[in-house]
């Protein structure tokens, strides 16, 4: 059999299976069709018969289909497109319900303080959300992560009454799509993926890399045209994550090549640099009053 490539293009696959997990892309425009209740129920079920670490299903799911609720959700996430969705699940990190069990049977628990059990819970919520999503789109409706959500850890834990030990990971909206959007590309396995050790790539090969994944219409790198205002941007934040001498430098290269490079454009402007790490303390703290504290030193009772 031939490898398959990661040419979005192909058109030959081996399976539906193989065919679907290349051609999924994040969907952003619903319809207002209702999902009926018993592909729902279908796609939730894959979702719980992930796998799960010692077979625990340390997470919950909510399942918000009403408007309000939508409205708020899409207002905090800043993406209007949340609150067309007609249904929208919650993946929540949840120690409450293992605890409540092991109180119930009289046995030790200490999952909220311990960092193995976040770090695989964590990836167990993961993983049963990425079920779903596989199941919902072979289903034939589209599908799209929201990870702000843990920006407003707070509010969305006030708003759909989570409990000590239950925490919002990421939020997963379906619906029908009313167009399919193309897959994007990707880092290749020659990228990707590496034998017996880690390979450090030269610096050609890396840029070749990008290039090819961030690549526009006509086949060369995209290009995000200067502006002022970008430009002030991306020095700021040059100027506040690494320094001056790194912000005269990037500013200097952007002049020279006369555009904003992807790199710059992701970093410098989209998931900025010297935002994205704020509010670190604020979550853990927020993670805290939740009742997980991974994070703290653990006192055995004596």
């Amino acid at each position: 059999m031939k490898p398959v490539s990661r040419n979005r293009n192909v058109e030959t696959f081996p399976n539906e299976t193989v065919k679907l997990l290349f051609e999924r892309s994040s969907c952003r425009n619903f319809s207002n069709k209702k999902i009926p209740e018993p592909i729902m129920s279908l796609v939730l079920e894959a979702g719980v018969h992930a796998p799960t670490a010692g077979n625990l299903q340390p997470y919950s799911i909510i399942r918000i289909e009403n408007v309000e609720a939508k409205r708020k959700l899409a207002k905090m996430c800043e993406q209007n497109f949340i609150a067309s969705s007609p249904v929208l699940l919650l993946f929540c990190l949840d120690f409450h319900r293992n605890e409540r069990w092991a109180k119930l049977m009289i046995a030790p628990y200490t999952a909220t303080c311990s960092f193995r059990h976040f770090w695989v819970a964590f990836q167990d919520t993961i993983i049963c959300a990425q079920n779903i999503c596989t199941a919902a789109d072979s289903m034939g409706l589209g599908s799209v992560y929201i990870g702000t959500v843990v920006d407003y850890a707070a509010q969305v834990r006030a708003m759909l009454k989570l409990p000590k030990g239950a925490f919002p990971v990421v939020l997963l909206c379906l619906g029908y799509p009313t167009k399919r959007p193309q897959p994007r590309n990707k880092l290749g396995i020659k990228t990707i993926v590496h034998v017996d050790h880690y390979r450090e790539m030269k610096d050609t090969e890396l840029t070749a890399a990008f290039n090819e994944k961030y690549q526009a219409k006509d086949g060369e790198p995209q290009k995000l045209p200067i502006s002022e205002k970008r430009l002030e941007t991306i020095i700021g934040v040059c100027r506040r994550a690494n320094g001056e001498e790194f912000a005269k430098k990037c500013a200097d290269q952007i002049k020279v090549e006369g555009y904003i490079n992807m790199a710059q454009y992701y970093f410098g402007l989209h998931y900025r640099a010297d935002v994205m790490p704020r509010g670190n303390d604020d979550i853990l703290k927020i993670m805290e009053k939740s009742g997980l504290k991974w994070f703290k030193r653990f006192q055995l009772a004596s």
